[in-house]
């Protein structure tokens, strides 16, 4: 079961990033995400371990479910 357990949280890796919205030449509103660390749930599901390299100044994260890179280049 604990075999289990370590292929479920590592499946459920999550990226966090540092999302700040800004706008274009021509005025349109877009978003510049930098990723600064990696986030793992709990064994009991209640909670995250969060592994960051920096830390952001407006104080807000994003964390998403990894997604591996595609290899198209």
């Amino acid at each position: 079961m604990s075999q289990n357990t370590q292929a479920t949280s590592t499946a459920q890796r999550f990226d966090v990033f540092v999302v700040e919205d800004y706008k274009g030449k021509s005025g349109e509103d877009k978003a510049s995400w930098l990723r600064v660390g990696v986030a793992f749930p709990h064994k009991d599901g209640k909670g995250f371990n969060a592994e960051m390299r920096a830390v952001p100044v407006s104080g807000k994260l994003v964390l998403r479910l990894h997604e591996a890179a595609s290899e198209e280049a």
